[in-house]
């Protein structure tokens, strides 16, 4: 298809199955431990938050795990997501490299979340589970959530970290249509909470306090569990039908990628894209792989990789990943959904031998990059996702000045139009760039080797 720059896929092209790298990992992953015991987490332990259904997954052996009926009716709303090759941005950027992107934007939560709220909150329904709590960065999450809930007839609780909260209100005002109840964190709706308010009353608030008044909330209430919309083994996992979609649609193009990008803050999208490619990656072939994260929360680039909690309360299990530090709060910057301290164990353990890339930008030019591809595209991306746009124009450029074609696949992971402020604030030369400074994270990490292991 020569001149094509769309790429659809009919709804029998819809991945059955979701794809599971676990067992093809050559280097096992380090164990999650309890909290309290420092032993080896067992499957039971995780019992009191998540259905057994989704602790199995989470474990898997097996190579494919089949998506159930009831998941893929409500896939079928929007899914197979479009290809796009972007041929007008290949032009303003007088390069030889073929830019293409998969957009999940066309989700009725903007996002790729749906993606797996949809199957969580179907594992919770058989498992008779009334309502869930969550917490939420930007909210595409929360939004997402609040969806698959109001989907399966059951209640939601959203605790959406404050400077979220505050910059974005349509995001909350969707979840509340929705039918979700939304915090903003930290709140006096939690013990873990109320105690961050106590010593700092400003708290812009962080995903890691965000997480901690989900879980307590799960853990207190008898009718209720705890979701996650990134980091874990199985949300990754009910990700990878963006993946799966992409390669077939690449084929229709004619093309294979020779770089796969992704926007990271927890993992959610980056590893949806990414892990079909890694299964080629572990034959010693396949694309590059690079995940693009902000310079204001730089765990994959700055931080280390090691035993740390999910929480800043320390509720969660203890999981060896590449992380800042569970007590780390990240400036406010618009890319909320990528304000995390730490990352998935998995895509943590596939960056520390190799199979994966990291690259890390500032606000500035992410803003510079999603403002010149909405005028090329037309798309206005979300501020997470135009990190990977601008990944992808910077290598659209290293191959313009090499002077040789290159094919880029990157993850527009959602649009931006409940980010309109933060535009706005670009616009008038109001946004702000933040790094997370060199000793500033010395002294997390120090921190971080005193209070965890």
């Amino acid at each position: 298809m020569p001149d094509h720059s769309k790429f659809l896929l009919a709804d029998s092209q819809i991945p059955n199955v979701w794809v599971n790298v676990l067992p093809s990992l050559k280097e096992p992953l380090d164990p999650p431990l309890n909290p309290r015991t420092r032993a080896p987490l067992a499957p039971q332990d995780l019992a009191p938050i998540f259905p057994m259904e989704l602790i199995e997954q989470e474990f898997s052996p097996k190579a494919e795990i089949d998506i159930p009926g009831e998941v893929m009716d409500i896939y079928r709303l929007w899914r197979a997501t479009p290809l796009y090759r972007a041929r007008r941005l290949e032009k303003a950027l007088d390069t030889p490299a073929h830019i293409y992107y998969k957009y999940e934007g066309t989700s009725p939560a903007g996002s790729h979340k749906p993606n797996t709220a949809v199957a969580q909150a179907y594992y919770n329904k058989r498992a008779g589970i009334k309502r869930l709590a969550t917490e939420t960065g930007a909210g595409q999450w929360g939004s997402a959530l609040a969806l698959a809930c109001q989907l399966f007839g059951m209640e939601c609780t959203v605790y959406m970290v404050r400077v979220s909260y505050d910059q974005k209100p349509y995001r909350r005002m969707m979840m509340h249509v929705w039918g979700a109840e939304v915090f903003p964190s930290p709140s006096d709706h939690t013990n873990s909470g109320r105690a961050v308010l106590a010593a700092t009353p400003d708290s812009p608030g962080s995903l890691g306090i965000a997480i901690s008044e989900a879980v307590e909330d799960a853990a207190t209430h008898g009718d209720t569990n705890y979701s996650l919309g990134s980091v874990l083994n199985h949300v990754l996992l009910h990700q990878t039908v963006i993946g799966q979609e992409a390669r077939l649609q690449m084929a229709l193009a004619g093309e294979e990628p020779d770089v796969v990008i992704g926007c990271f803050g927890g993992g959610s999208n980056f590893g949806g894209l990414a892990l079909p490619y890694v299964l080629d990656r572990f034959a010693g072939k396949g694309p590059r792989i690079l995940a693009v994260e902000p310079s204001a929360c730089p765990t994959l680039t700055k931080g280390r990789f090691t035993y740390d909690y999910g929480d800043t309360a320390k509720l969660t299990p203890l999981v060896k990943m590449y992380t800042l530090g569970h007590d780390f709060v990240p400036p406010g910057i618009h890319a909320g959904g990528l304000r995390y301290h730490g990352a998935s164990p998995l895509l943590s353990h596939l960056l520390k031998h190799g199979y994966i890339e990291a690259k890390a930008y500032t606000q500035t030019p992410v803003f510079e990059a999603a403002i010149q591809f909405s005028r090329t595209e037309g798309i206005l991306p979300a501020p997470e996702s135009s990190h990977a746009i601008r990944a992808a124009m910077d290598e659209a450029l290293a191959a313009r000045e090499e002077g040789r074609a290159r094919v880029i696949l990157f993850n527009l992971s959602g649009h931006g139009h409940f980010d309109l402020s933060a535009y706005e604030n670009y616009l008038t030369g109001k946004l702000q760039d933040f790094e997370y400074p060199s000793h500033d994270i010395e002294r997390a990490m120090a921190a971080l080797e005193n209070s965890t292991v």
